[in-house]
């Protein structure tokens, strides 16, 4: 069975989206979820527990991604 990963890059407004991955990302956030809906849903929630929320839109970005991972 498959289980995913639930990732969220903030990357700065200057890197494109093409180039915002882990290690270019000014901050990234994992959380292990039960199938791809659960990617979509719920980032919003650990993003408005940062700092950071006051950037995003104004200096940074999300950037969102769904991982399969083997358990």
């Amino acid at each position: 069975m498959n289980a995913f990963i639930a990732v969220v890059l903030v990357c700065a407004n200057g890197i494109a989206q093409e180039a915002c991955n882990d290690a270019q990302a000014l901050e990234v956030r994992k959380v292990k979820v039960a199938n791809e809906l659960g990617c979509a849903t719920g980032w919003q929630e650990i993003i408005a527990r940062t700092d950071m929320r006051e950037d995003i839109g104004k200096t940074t970005y999300l950037k969102t991604e769904c991982r399969r991972v083997k358990q």
